[in-house]
């Protein structure tokens, strides 16, 4: 299915590409999320007499990333976990965990948001996590697992 792009996509592309995609990315992913449309005569062209608006609504997203991006950058985020003595939680930090004690300390982010590459945190000590914030912005923050004595 060809699709127009309504905003960028990672490892798709850009603003405005028209780019061929798998059927059902198209119709259960990038349509309902309002990232793409179906890439017909009369959607092309209603684009590009829309397109200047889209341009400076994803630019002024793109600068509210980076602002949010600069006050997070290095942040080092606090969370307690009920742990044996040998410094293994029981349960594990998770990116749920994270989001939420971002959220409580002013930087609203979602759970989608949280990148753990080596899957939830298990171990008490402190450990690096990546947010992205936007396609182009993505920042590091160390969450520090403090171990509670059952």
């Amino acid at each position: 299915m060809q699709v127009i792009l309504l905003e960028k996509v990672v490892n798709l592309g850009n603003l405005g590409e028209v780019v061929r995609v798998k059927d059902g990315f198209a119709r259960n992913f990038l349509i309902p999320q309002r990232m793409a449309r179906r890439a017909t005569a009369n959607a092309v062209a209603e684009f590009e007499t829309k397109r200047a608006g889209l341009e400076k609504a994803a630019a002024e997203k793109l600068s509210a990333a980076q602002a949010q991006g600069e006050k997070l950058n290095g942040l080092t985020v606090q969370i307690s976990q009920k742990a044996g003595v040998d410094g293994r939680l029981f349960g594990s930090v998770t990116n749920f965990d994270i989001a939420e004690a971002l959220t409580k300390q002013g930087f609203p982010v979602e759970k989608a948001q949280i990148r753990m590459p080596q899957g939830p945190l298990k171990i008490v000590g402190d450990h690096g996590v990546s947010v992205a914030l936007h396609t182009d912005v993505v920042v590091e923050v160390t969450i520090a697992v403090l171990g509670e004595h059952a």
